[in-house]
């Protein structure tokens, strides 16, 4: 038997954040002592108020099928959250729930892509992205913003990467993986871009909304004409500390939230039920402890920005939300440590993961291969060892 898979999944590379977090899994296992800045959550734990509110769906046996949207109480809380947090009006047949944010993401693009289709993507981007356009057979249209630019696009750019093909543009606002936030006069000034081009819709990814130092989240879907040609994209996974309960939604026009609808009937149907009642209780509870980890990881980046400053040969910015620092790491690019040689951000995080054991994700994947990721969702502890071992691995490279 010929034991092909499909065009559609060979056209696709494998997650890059999910195979450093592999490795670096396999090394703990060997009796390494690795410390991982390459995992994309929260290390905190779920609040209990959360975790007595799916206890309690147990009980109540919410334990069958829901609604492929999501639960209509579900749906009422992200109304409730949109209009106060983000005074943003949608009904509940506008809200779309699913399984993570990530699932919402390619819902939408799966449901707006036609193949050909050209889909603007600012780079850097989160490793998914490009992956979702091309599984919908359209075009990812990658437009670059480093370091320079504090990693995102200018009106102008924008305006000279949209053509008649143009179907969509990804906006993730605070940025995975460079933990960059759009001003609202910086987003004003991208919509009054996309004024000019109705054809093209935003899917914005905003699930890093409440880790933001900058004071209240901006969302594009704010701006007169946005709202209706902008596909929100949320969750708990971040805010609340609940990546593996996996619930995202979208907040969009109904005709978008339809067709999400009727795609995820057909491959998923609705998200795990008990989840739905955490989520719902993280929406309608306290929000004390969204700040207090908010605040955790704000004297986190202060500590990470000093540290990665303090190592010679590192470009860093300030990142103004989520958990990571996106250092430029190319001076190193070139050099060798013995038998190592350094020709890319991939070999660097290779070579820090197996002679600092630290885990790192090079930043090829992110369409920024000049630049590392590195989480800081971790101790201050882990932080200071790992700065610690970064820097004198990097000092051995000549």
């Amino acid at each position: 038997m010929n034991n092909q898979v499909s065009n559609r999944i060979n056209s696709l590379s494998p997650s890059a954040t999910l195979a450093m977090s592999q490795k670096s899994a396999e090394l703990k296992a060997e009796g390494v002592d690795v410390i991982n800045l390459s995992v994309g959550e929260p290390d905190f734990n779920t609040p209990d108020h959360i975790k007595e509110a799916a206890k309690k769906a147990i009980d109540e046996n919410y334990s069958r099928y829901s609604p492929v949207p999501g639960y209509p109480a579900l749906r009422n809380a992200i109304v409730t959250k949109l209009k106060n947090e983000n005074h943003l009006e949608y009904s509940v047949a506008q809200i779309s729930c699913a399984n993570g944010a990530k699932q919402s993401v390619c819902n939408a693009i799966l449901v707006l892509v036609n193949p050909g289709d050209e889909v603007i993507v600012p780079a850097p981007y989160w490793v998914s992205y490009p992956e979702m356009v091309k599984l919908a057979e359209g075009v990812p249209v990658i437009v670059a913003a480093g370091i320079e630019q504090d990693f995102k696009i200018t009106p102008a750019q924008l305006e000279a990467t949209i053509t008649p093909k143009t179907k969509a543009l990804i906006l993730c606002s605070p940025s995975n993986p460079t933990g960059s936030v759009y001003t609202a006069a910086e987003l004003k000034a991208l919509a009054d871009v996309l004024a000019n081009h109705p054809q093209v819709m935003v899917v914005a990814d905003e699930i890093y909304e409440h880790i933001n130092y900058i004071g209240h989240h901006e969302s594009i879907a704010q701006f007169p004409g946005m709202q209706e040609r902008t596909i929100v994209v949320n969750g708990v996974s971040k805010a609340y500390a609940m990546t593996g309960w996996r619930i995202g939604f979208i907040a969009a026009p109904e005709w978008i939230v339809k067709a999400c609808n009727k795609l995820q009937g057909q491959y998923t149907s609705g998200p795990c039920s008990v989840s739905q009642k955490a989520a719902e209780a993280a929406y309608t509870g306290t929000q004390t402890p969204v700040a207090e980890m908010r605040e955790a990881f704000r004297r986190r980046r202060d500590l990470i920005v000093k540290l990665a400053k303090e190592i010679p040969g590192l470009e860093v910015n300030v990142p103004q939300g989520a958990f990571y620092l996106f250092p430029k790491c190319s001076t190193f690019f070139g050099k060798s440590a013995g038998n190592r040689h350094i020709a890319d951000s991939d070999d660097l995080a290779m070579y820090l993961l197996e002679v600092a054991h630290v885990a790192c994700v090079g930043g090829t994947s992110f369409g920024a291969p000049e630049c590392i990721r590195m989480s800081y969702a971790t101790s201050d502890e882990n932080i200071v060892e790992a700065m610690h071992r970064i820097r004198k691995a990097l000092g051995a490279l000549k």
